[in-house]
Parts: C-alpha cells; sequence; structure tokens
C-alpha cells in the first residue's frame, strides 16, 4: 500500500500505545496485535452496593444489540421508503404524459367524426359513387381506405393508452400500499430504538461513577479478551492483502470521521451508525453500496477472512447486525452504538460472521 500503509500502521501503533490510557466507555482500543507480558488486572465485579457489573455489562450489550437489529430495520425501511416515493414519483409522470396522449387522440377521433359530420353524414363509399369523375372516384377509394386503416389504428392505440393508464393507477396504487406498509415499519423500528436505548441509558444512571468506571474497564477487557484470542489463532500472519484504489479511498474517509457520534439513521456528516459509516466511506470512494448491514451481507461479495484486505467490511454478530471496516494490522475502525464516537478498535474483539469485498 505504500506510504498509505505505513500511515495506517502507524496510526494503529499509536493508538495502540493509547490504549492504556483511554478510560471512556467504547473509546478503548483493543490492540490489533497480542502483548504476552500483559496480564489483565483482576477487576471486581460486585459493587458495594451489590451489583453484578458482569451482568450489567452483558445486560447492556443485549440492550444495545437489540438497538442495533432495530436501527438496521428502520434502515431498511427507510431506503425502501425512497425508493417507492421515487417510483410513485416517476409514475405520476408517465399517468400525466399518458393522459396527455390520450387527449390528443380524443381530439384526432373527435376531428374525424366532425369531418364526417360535415360531409353530410353519408358514408365516404356513397359520395364517391355518386361523382361523376371516375379517377377522382378511385383516387378518393384509396383514401378512403387510408382513412380506414387511420381510424382503426387511431381506436386502438385509444384502447392501448387507456388500458396503461389503468395499470399504471394500479401500479402507483400498490406503491403506495408499500409506502405506507414501511412508513408503519420505520415507526416500529423507532419506538423499538428508543425504548432499548432508554433501558440501556435507565440502567447506566443508576451506577455511581465509580462503577461506571469499573464497567468500563470490564468492556475494555472483554473486547481485550475476544482480541487477543483471535489474534492467537494466528490469523493476523495470514492477512496480507493490499487495499485497491477505492479501498484506500474507502479507508481515508472512514478514518476521516474518529470521534464523531454514533446516532441510529445518521449518514453524515456530523454521525453516523454502523453502516452509514461504512456506505458513505464507500460511496466516497465511487463505489455504491447497500445501505445496512444486512443488505451488505446479502449482497456484496464473501471473501476468507485470511484473505480480507483494509477496505473489506467485516460483518459481526449472527444476525449481521454490526459492520465495521478493515483498516489493516488486525484493526477496524466503526461507529459502536449510541452513546460512542466513531473510533479504532480490534478486528476480533466482536463475534465475526465472515468478510465482504464491495469492490470485488
Amino acid at each position: 500500500m505504500g506510504s498509505g500503509k505505513r500511515s495506517l500502521t502507524t496510526a494503529a501503533m499509536v493508538l495502540a500505545c493509547a490504549c492504556a490510557v483511554l478510560s471512556a466507555p467504547g473509546v478503548a482500543y483493543a490492540s490489533p496485535t497480542p502483548a504476552p507480558t500483559r496480564t489483565p488486572t483482576p477487576t471486581p465485579t460486585t459493587s458495594p452496593a451489590g451489583k453484578d457489573l458482569e451482568a450489567i455489562r452483558k445486560k447492556l450489550d443485549a440492550l444495545y444489540h437489540d438497538a442495533a437489529v432495530a436501527t438496521d430495520a428502520y434502515n431498511a425501511a427507510e431506503e425502501q421508503a425512497k425508493q417507492q416515493s421515487a417510483e410513485i414519483v416517476d409514475l405520476a409522470r408517465v399517468i400525466v404524459q399518458g393522459q396527455d396522449k390520450l387527449d390528443e387522440l380524443k381530439d384526432r377521433a373527435g376531428a374525424a367524426a366532425r369531418a364526417q359530420y360535415r360531409g353530410g353524414g353519408l358514408p365516404p363509399e356513397m359520395r364517391l359513387w355518386l361523382s361523376d369523375n371516375p379517377q377522382q372516384y378511385l383516387d378518393g377509394a384509396g383514401r378512403v381506405l387510408q382513412g380506414e386503416h387511420a381510424t382503426k389504428g387511431l381506436l386502438a392505440e385509444m384502447t392501448r393508452t387507456q388500458q396503461d393508464l389503468q395499470q399504471y393507477a394500479k401500479d402507483a396504487s400498490a406503491q403506495w400500499q408499500k409506502l405506507e406498509a414501511n412508513r408503519q415499519a420505520k415507526a416500529t423500528a423507532q419506538k423499538e430504538i428508543k425504548k432499548q436505548i432508554a433501558a440501556a441509558e435507565k440502567l447506566e444512571s443508576q451506577l455511581q461513577k465509580k462503577e461506571k468506571e469499573r464497567l468500563a474497564k470490564l468492556e475494555e477487557e472483554a473486547a481485550y479478551t475476544a482480541q487477543t484470542a483471535w489474534l492467537s489463532s494466528g490469523v493476523l500472519a495470514e492477512i496480507s492483502g493490499k487495499a485497491s484504489e477505492q479501498g484506500k479511498k474507502a479507508v481515508k474517509f472512514a478514518t476521516g470521521q474518529i470521534g464523531k457520534p454514533y446516532e441510529w439513521g445518521a449518514e453524515g456528516p456530523g454521525s453516523y451508525d454502523c453502516s452509514g459509516l461504512t456506505s458513505q466511506a464507500w460511496a466516497a470512494a465511487g463505489h455504491g453500496i447497500p445501505r445496512t448491514s444486512q443488505e451488505q451481507w446479502k449482497q456484496l461479495p464473501h471473501v476468507d477472512v485470511k484473505d480480507m484486505r483494509p477496505g473489506d467490511l467485516i460483518i459481526y454478530f449472527d444476525d449481521a447486525s454490526h459492520v465495521a471496516m478493515y483498516i489493516g494490522d488486525g484493526a477496524i475502525v466503526h461507529a459502536p452504538r449510541p452513546g460512542r464516537t466513531v473510533t479504532i478498535a480490534g478486528a476480533g474483539s466482536m463475534p465475526i460472521l465472515g468478510v465482504v469485498r464491495p469492490d470485488a
């Protein structure tokens, strides 16, 4: 990766060194390489008030995980609603054009009827038969046939246009129904998000300052333990892929958002949720990808963990409810959860479902 690779490696090393002094929850960086000499200091899991902080940590993880699942549902409904709104606008435009066409056809049919009326109401064949000029009759007979074909074509086109308008109206009605369903899905997901976040905030608000500090330490140690176990498998020795040019741009964008707050449903520029960050990073690299972590997992090409390279997306948890961007040296950049900011962490600090590559 050249200078880009070296800068990322340097950044990861600096952040790893800073791990020990970061105390804010969720901001601590889980070192991308194992530290054999480090033995985590045992931390009491029970506060003087009798609270089981480890149980609280797991409960908070569960609440924020459920909020993440609801956020993905909200984002999916939002994307579908946008698509349906655009389709309704397109259908409305087609209906207007079709109605204009139908009006024109009706005007032409009316003109033909008025011409026949002005001719005295006699059929064209009768008027030509009464003519004293045979050549005029023959010429007129040809025009009569042309007129009959034109009239039949006009009526057929009017029928097709009316049928098209009816179908467009049905399609528009169906899209409206889908739009309304997705609006309801968004509202339901929004309520669920707020419910889970409120429950987590209430649980955290019941802790004393020292208990919050211990809880933050527990979260840091849990992430460190998971990252160390992942690295101990030797996986990092197998990962040697170099970022593509688009991958470098995506990494640069994502790391440029470090410190910005997490906000569910947000796609920047001031805040992000997990898939909002990854989708916008790849959009900035000139390659659009699905909006949600679940759709990123479903639609993007999968690669083995050992083959991943900077810019690839790591999907976490069995339900694909979280996504982060791999930046090299065993590290990721991601938007963790409500109350946290975009940060760097260890790639193995959460259960990995798999890896996808936007620009495969």
